[in-house]
């Protein structure tokens, strides 16, 4: 089970030492990233937010985590103040009264999370996924990837060996054969899909619509909300920049990450980098998302996604 506090042994060590820094460095953007959200990563690598910020006096600190769940926990208890992850993080984060905002989002392409299959396996079609043990992050937008799949099969939570784990061990059980599916999100579906007899099962674009977001604490959105409003629109400016330069981004990625530049090659040219605005659209998506997992009581209370959307003040 995902709990606070096995939440905040994942955190990085490093993260201890950022509220330190916040009392002696007010004037900090502390930026929680994870090797799958690309267009921070490729920020981090070209500099850009220190660009962006120097001329306001405000340094730029860099946190990574492995995944989304950790890095809200990061933000909710004050280690950070802006981070991206997918959409299933901050319904459960708000779910635990993390006073957590939507700041901007990043549509997925449909081809950036996917449900992977291990050699010789007998699953051709999502109804055939009865009975299989699935694994997926807890939490994370593969685990909202996995209800969307089994709600358009037709099949109950119930009627599967749902495993949670991480990235890492999952990509390790997977290569072990103790998986019958593996539900996850570039670059790991770009390392994986080419190895010898794994198919890809189903990608975003054969079960639903997607969003990734970048987040910010209610607190810090309150009281910078001038240097948020860069924030965002730098978040858009490199965004756009990653979609026009595939093979430049793909190098950034490589050497920020340690995955091979072939993976992020292939996660480049089928991915979008492009952000937009939390508007009622985006928020109504994501409620859908919210009541999913209520639904299934996954989370312990209803989530009003609206509630915590950021808006820039005119």
């Amino acid at each position: 089970m995902l709990t606070r506090r096995s939440l905040l042994a994942a955190l990085p060590a490093s993260v201890a030492c950022a509220g330190a820094a916040r009392a002696a460095t007010p004037k900090q953007l502390r930026i929680g990233y994870q090797k799958g959200e690309p267009v921070l990563v490729a920020a981090k690598q070209n500099h850009s937010f220190e660009t962006k910020l120097q001329p306001l006096g405000i340094d730029v600190l860099w946190l990574e985590f492995e995944f989304g769940p950790p890095l809200l926990e990061a933000m909710r208890v004050g280690a950070i103040d802006i981070g991206g992850c997918g959409d299933a993080p901050p319904i459960f984060a708000q779910a635990a009264q993390a006073d957590l905002v939507y700041i901007a989002a990043r549509p997925d392409s449909g081809n950036s999370s996917a449900i992977l299959l291990p050699p010789g396996s007998d699953v051709h079609r999502l109804a055939d996924l009865r009975g299989k043990r699935i694994a997926f992050g807890r939490g994370s937008i593969a685990h909202s990837l996995t209800l969307a799949a089994l709600e358009k099969a037709g099949i109950a939570y119930s009627d599967i060996k749902p495993i949670a784990l991480g990235p890492a061990d999952a990509a390790a059980a997977f290569a072990h054969g103790d998986l019958d599916a593996w539900a996850v999100w570039d670059p790991y579906v770009a390392i994986t899909e080419t190895r010898p007899g794994v198919r890809v099962l189903a990608r975003t674009a054969d079960i639903g619509p997607q969003n990734s977001f970048y987040m910010a604490s209610r607190d810090y959105a309150t009281r910078s909300g001038e240097v948020l409003g860069q924030v965002v629109q730098n978040l858009a400016s490199v965004g756009a920049w990653c979609d026009a330069n595939h093979d430049a981004v793909a190098r950034l990625l490589s050497g920020g990450t340690g995955v091979s530049f072939d993976a992020w090659k292939r996660a480049a040219d089928r991915g979008s980098f492009r952000s937009v605005p939390i508007d009622a659209a985006v928020l109504a998506q994501q409620q859908q998302v919210a009541d999913r997992f209520y639904a299934l009581r996954l989370i312990p209370t209803a989530v009003q996604v609206r509630d915590y959307a950021w808006r820039a003040a005119s």
